[in-house]
C-alpha cells in the first residue's frame, strides 16, 4: 500500500507555531482567519517556486513564494492548526489569465486549461470560497493597472470575466481574483495531495516538466517586474 504524505502539514512545528502567532489574542473564526488571509497573501509573494505543486506547508513559508496551488496548501494547514474546518477546491483554469506574465510567444504550446486551486471555509455550517489571497497585494494593484491598460478581462493573474476582482478580505463574499477564468470543477479535497494522486491532475512529468519549470523562472521575473513598476 502505498503512503501518501499530507501536503498541508499542520502538525510540523513550523505550521504550529506560525498559527499560533498569527492567532493569538484573536477570539473569533472571522479574526483569525482574517489574519490568517493577510499572511498567506502577503508575506508569501505570488510567484512560482522551484518544486512546483508538489510542496508542503511548511516548505511554503520557508520559500517566501507562491500560488494558487501551494498558498491553497499552506492557507488549508494553517486553518487546521487551530481547528477552523477548512478544505481545497480544486479545478481547471483557462491559461489565458497568465497573459503578461508567460511570455506570449509560448502560448500556443500550452494546453488551453491548467491547474488551479482555492480554499474553502466551513462557517456556521455553511462552506464559502476564497481565492482573493493568492496575489500579494502589492502584485495585485500594479497587475490591475496593467490589466486594465490592456482592455483585456484576463490576463497578469487576474480574471474579470464574470465582473468581479479583489484581492481583499471578502469571506462570504463574491469578489475573487482568478474565479472567473475557472473552466472545469475538480471537486473539493481533503489535501491536495489526494488530488495530485488522482487522475483529474495533469501531472507534468520529463520533458514537459522542465520547460514548464523554465518557463515559470521566466515568469517570476516578469511578476517582479511588475510589483516593482519595472515593466
Amino acid at each position: 500500500m502505498i503512503t501518501i504524505q499530507r501536503l498541508s502539514d499542520f502538525d510540523n512545528p513550523v505550521i504550529q507555531k506560525k498559527a499560533e502567532e498569527l492567532t493569538s489574542g484573536k477570539q473569533s473564526q472571522l479574526e483569525k482567519l482574517q489574519s490568517i488571509f493577510y499572511f498567506v497573501r502577503d508575506e508569501i509573494k505570488f510567484g512560482f517556486p522551484p518544486k512546483w505543486d508538489e510542496m508542503k506547508a511548511s516548505e511554503v513559508i520557508s520559500c517566501g513564494l507562491g500560488y494558487c496551488n501551494t498558498k491553497a496548501t499552506l492557507f488549508h494547514a494553517l486553518c487546521q492548526a487551530v481547528q477552523i474546518p477548512s478544505r481545497i477546491h480544486f479545478a481547471s483554469i483557462d491559461l489565458q489569465i497568465m497573459y503578461g506574465i508567460f511570455p506570449s510567444i509560448i502560448f500556443p504550446l500550452l494546453p488551453k486549461a491548467g491547474g488551479h486551486s482555492w480554499v474553502e471555509v466551513n462557517s456556521d455550517g455553511k462552506w464559502y470560497s476564497i481565492d482573493s489571497y493568492i496575489n500579494d497585494k502589492n502584485f495585485y494593484k500594479k497587475a490591475l493597472e496593467k490589466l486594465k491598460a490592456s482592455d483585456r478581462n484576463i490576463g497578469y493573474s487576474i480574471s474579470f470575466i464574470d465582473g468581479k476582482s479583489s484581492c481583499e478580505f471578502n469571506f462570504g463574499d463574491k469578489g475573487f481574483v482568478h474565479m472567473g477564468a475557472v473552466v472545469e470543477d475538480h471537486d473539493t479535497w481533503e489535501d491536495a495531495s489526494d488530488y495530485f494522486a488522482s487522475d483529474k491532475y495533469l501531472k507534468l512529468e520529463g520533458f514537459r516538466k522542465k520547460f514548464f519549470l523554465a518557463i515559470t523562472k521566466i515568469a517570476n521575473r516578469n511578476i517582479e517586474r511588475i510589483r516593482t513598476n519595472l515593466s
